[in-house]
């Protein structure tokens, strides 16, 4: 078994991968070569799972949520600091 990344676990049976480069026409040590490369480049991959991109998706999802709710705030705050101000206008210059 060979550990990838920061979830990721990827099952590879390396004595398969041998036999059949060997059956390819590969010698012994090519393939056993080959198989070494090969877990060296797995080893440095970092790759993520569906489960890994499903919680990324959740976590947009939320994220996207709270931020839906902090744009409606943003949008009626202009419209607030303008019903103030004219109300603070009309007090100046019309006090009752």
């Amino acid at each position: 078994m060979v550990y990838i990344g920061f979830m990721a676990t990827i099952t590879f049976d390396t004595h398969k991968f041998v036999r059949r480069l060997q059956e390819a026409g590969f010698e012994e040590k090519q393939a056993e070569a080959i198989n070494e490369a090969f877990k060296e480049a797995f080893g440095q991959a970092e790759l993520a799972t569906k489960r890994d991109i499903e919680r990324l998706a959740a976590r947009f999802d939320k994220l996207e949520t709270k931020l839906s709710g902090e744009m409606t705030l943003l949008k009626w705050m202009p419209g607030i600091l303008l019903g103030g101000v004219i109300g603070l206008v009309m007090k100046a210059f019309f006090p009752v």
